[in-house]
């Protein structure tokens, strides 16, 4: 059993290993496949070319040929020929002025897109500018208003002092002993105090 069992064991490694040489060889035999039709497709676009080339050839000997014989036909064919020149040259300055227009266009919208920024920057300033009015009229508000509470002040001020001074007059024009009062003492020595110290 046991001989049999390394019999078994063998043949499926060998099949096994046969499977895996035959996976193997199918992707190098798809990879060389997929080779050789890429090579096969540049010959036919190479041959299809040079085909070309010859046709061209061809026709441009066989129409010096014509033109030689100097009849009808080649006239026409000089007349054609001509009228190609002609329209090629037209195709040309079609084209040089499709450059002209599409620099022009570029042009254009550089130009739109600096103005675009130049505005931008402009509302900016306007901006700013209209910012610092506004601060500058409320500061200004402020000042005024500072002022006015000043002029008040100074006004109140003057009229406390004129208060006091006839204040101190009347009790001095009175006669009272007012050193002897405590109470008329502490008036008189409050109304001596200067207001603008206060």
């Amino acid at each position: 059993m046991k001989q049999q069992l390394m019999e078994c064991s063998a043949a499926v490694r060998a099949s096994q290993e046969s499977y895996l040489d035959h996976v193997i060889e199918e992707k190098f035999i798809k990879n060389a496949t997929q080779g050789l039709e890429r090579e096969m497709e540049e010959i036919k676009v190479s041959f299809q070319n040079k085909t070309l080339a010859l046709q061209r050839i061809q026709l441009m000997v066989a129409l010096r040929n014509k033109v030689k014989q100097n009849d009808n036909d080649s006239r026409l064919i000089m007349e054609t020929m001509k009228h190609i020149v002609m329209l090629s040259k037209a195709v040309v300055e079609c084209q040089q002025q499709a450059r002209e227009k599409e620099q022009k266009l570029m042009d254009i919208k550089r130009k739109r897109l600096s103005l675009k920024k130049a505005g931008r920057q402009k509302l900016l300033q306007i901006h700013t500018m209209m910012k610092k009015q506004r601060e500058e009229k409320t500061s200004m508000k402020v000042s005024e208003m500072l002022e006015k509470i000043r002029n008040n002040l100074e006004k109140e001020r003057e009229m406390t002092t004129v208060i006091q001074n006839v204040f101190q007059s009347i009790i001095i024009g009175s006669r009272v002993n007012w050193a002897e009062d405590p109470s008329l003492k502490a008036i008189v020595l409050q109304l001596e105090k200067n207001v603008y110290f206060l």
